[in-house]
């Protein structure tokens, strides 16, 4: 009873977050894309579970969460993304950092990167005409799994020894006691 109450409140929430919440100048959205025309600025764009397109200037952050960036303008912050994909424009200008946790980057001619370029736990593409005014840093995903495939070897290992074990001990042992 408590546990189908608590799933419809949680329905209603998500219902009612789905309309565009906005702050001054900033953009937030939740399950609805932005788009920024190329001649419109914004100070943020935040948006969870969707995409942000901007083909004009983003004077703060772009932060997205399970969604795109694609970006073909300017951003004088960070732009970061959780679980999407992020894309520049060639001529793009990022301000600061560039943070992709489990995504791609890709990079188009002569972007412009202020500070670090960060891929963790996906890729980065860049051609060799990209500036980054810090540390470029790409860690492939695979990195991730390798201990969890390490793990689930040494498991399969112990389940296969000992059930080896027990059946040699069922065949192979000692014979059924006499029946009294």
């Amino acid at each position: 009873m408590h546990l189908q109450r608590f799933l419809a409140v949680s329905l209603l929430g998500a219902a009612f977050g789905a309309f565009p919440a906005h702050a001054d100048r900033d953009a937030v959205q939740l399950f609805s894309d932005i788009h920024i025309a190329q001649d419109a600025t914004v100070h943020d764009a935040v948006c969870f579970f969707c995409s942000v397109h901007s083909e004009g200037e983003v004077r703060g952050d772009v932060v997205v969460f399970f969604g795109n960036i694609h970006l073909a303008g300017r951003a004088d912050h960070d732009v970061v993304n959780f679980f999407g994909k992020v894309t520049a424009e060639d001529n793009t200008q990022i301000g600061n950092d560039l943070v992709s946790m489990f995504g791609v980057i890709r990079l188009g001619e002569n972007v412009s990167v202020g500070k670090d370029m960060v891929a963790m736990f996906g890729m980065a593409r860049a051609p060799a005409s990209v500036t980054v005014g810090g540390d470029r840093v790409a860690m492939p995903g695979a990195v991730l799994f390798i201990p969890f495939i390490v793990v689930g070897l040494i498991v399969v290992l112990i389940v296969s020894a000992v059930r080896s074990q027990r059946r040699r001990h069922i065949l192979g042992g000692p014979g059924h006691p006499p029946w009294l």
